[in-house]
């Protein structure tokens, strides 16, 4: 397999880093896990939220944005780590039976003026449900070049 290197991303490239449809039970066994809040782990609760039913934490959804991410692109990157999380925004409420599919766009890609050998590419990634965005999260990881110390 080839992998993409920094110089292989431009700002307006979009990625569709596939989908993943989540459940009941994953919602549930997040949130004991990680983010216990009542309006993750009982309809009832949720319901009585501003969620409006049992919904999937925020983190939950970023984590399944990162695994969409992983398998569909930074895998498949010359990826050498992360350097930052600018901004993450959760929009609509995520409940069992969505279908959470995360497109990438590359925002913009900068050399490292300390390390010639990689650069930074920051990535928007949009997630959505079976009809609207529900989270978004810009991030920017670090790649390695193709041309050390190229234009």
């Amino acid at each position: 397999m080839t992998l993409l290197h920094f110089e292989d991303f431009r700002a307006g490239q979009v990625y569709d880093c596939g989908a993943h449809e989540i459940t009941k039970d994953e919602i549930v066994d997040f949130a004991r896990a990680f983010d216990p809040q009542p309006q993750h782990l009982d309809e009832d609760a949720g319901q009585r939220s501003l969620l409006g039913g049992l919904a999937a934490s925020g983190w939950q959804v970023c984590a399944i944005g990162m695994r969409l991410f992983a398998d569909g692109l930074i895998l498949k990157s010359a990826n050498k780590g992360g350097s930052r999380v600018q901004e993450c925004r959760w929009m609509k409420p995520v409940k069992p039976g969505d279908r959470l599919r995360l497109d990438a766009h590359v925002v913009e890609t900068n050399i490292s003026r300390s390390r010639p050998d990689v650069g930074f590419v920051t990535f928007e990634w949009r997630i959505y449900n079976q009809v609207e965005q529900v989270a978004s999260v810009i991030l920017t990881p670090i790649l390695g070049r193709r041309e050390p110390g190229g234009a």
